[in-house]
């Protein structure tokens, strides 16, 4: 086995892992129609991606299996918030399409667009789950090339967050019609207290 071979392994494994829809997909989504700050939030989510393979790889895990509430604490802060944020985007699509619709320039704060792409990512158990613990196991069938496995990973998340929110903008047509932004935000708050609902019965 070579270094090259365990970084496709691990590039392939995180694309596989990351692109089933989440809290955090839908929401690069959604910036990503809208044009807002798009740059920014496909590197903080890299980045975070980034870190949290870099702790599955290093052996993380380990603290997890050694402080068992620590799991739980987790499990419900990201239930709590999915309720919260799923909550948000139904209000959102009651205001109707015209307060949905996209600004070129940006009408959310720079800040306020990051301070919900951390917390979506970092209070999200799933991100845990398929990072720190998935792919942090599976580097282990890499060794001695845990660290090129984890390279290739960390560059599949940021090719996957890049596509999803660059190309997004190709949807912009689509999304000119108000309706279109109802029904977007509807199947966002949806996709977020389904996967609160799922987490909470798996607790």
């Amino acid at each position: 086995m070579t270094a090259g071979f365990a970084a496709w392994g691990g590039f392939l494994m995180a694309i596989s892992l990351i692109a089933a829809i989440g809290a955090q997909n839908a929401f690069v989504l959604r910036q990503g129609i809208r044009r807002e700050h798009v740059l920014a939030v496909v590197l903080t989510c890299a980045l975070s991606d980034a870190v949290l393979i870099a702790a599955g790889v290093g052996g993380f895990g380990l603290v997890s299996a050694a402080v068992p509430w620590l799991g739980d604490v987790m499990l419900w802060g990201g239930v709590a918030f999915l309720v919260v944020y799923g909550a948000l985007r139904f209000r959102a699509a009651w205001a109707g399409g015209e307060a949905l619709m996209p600004a070129p320039g940006g009408s959310a704060p720079l800040g306020k667009v990051l301070a919900t792409c951390l917390v979506l990512t970092w209070a999200n158990p799933h991100v845990y789950l398929d990072t720190v613990v998935l792919l942090g196991a599976i580097s282990a069938q890499y060794a001695p090339h845990g660290v090129a496995f984890g390279v290739g990973a960390a560059t599949g998340s940021l090719v996957f967050f890049s596509a999803l929110g660059f190309g997004a903008r190709l949807l912009a047509p689509v999304f000119a019609r108000p309706r279109a932004w109802v029904v977007l935000e509807v199947v966002v708050g949806c996709t977020m207290w389904a996967i609160a609902a799922k987490l909470a019965f798996l607790a």
